[in-house]
């Protein structure tokens, strides 16, 4: 799992980075699930006329955030880690909602159940 949270709403030139970042990290051509949000579009976009050979994008069902393992990440913050919380100011729920993510992102049998949530093969 890989994420970035931002201060401010996301942009085509988000994606851009983070996607270039992503390149960096794997050094390998990755598959990506996408939701129809414009910004995935465009960012999409931008890489199969710029870098063709570094993803591949499968587009999930418009509407359809229950196909969506994502969904299970941030609900699992949501509901699981942070129920109740009261943050103290934007950078202490930052490093709350981060800290989960991480959890996540090592913990696979939990990964795993969210594609299953999902009803998608791995």
């Amino acid at each position: 799992m890989y994420f970035q949270l931002l201060p401010e709403n996301v942009e085509t030139d988000h994606m851009v980075w983070l996607f270039q970042d992503l390149h960096r990290h794997y050094r390998r051509k990755v598959i990506v699930v996408w939701d129809r949000w414009s910004v995935h579009r465009s960012a999409a976009s931008y890489f199969e006329k710029h870098r063709p050979d570094w993803f591949e994008f499968e587009w999930l069902p418009a509407y359809s955030p229950e196909l969506n393992p994502v969904e299970q990440c941030w609900n699992h913050t949501k509901y699981a880690d942070l129920p109740n919380f009261i943050p103290d100011d934007l950078d202490d729920l930052e490093n709350a909602i981060s800290e989960s993510m991480l959890e996540q992102h090592d913990d696979q049998v939990l990964l795993n159940s969210f594609f299953k949530h999902a009803k998608l093969p791995l």
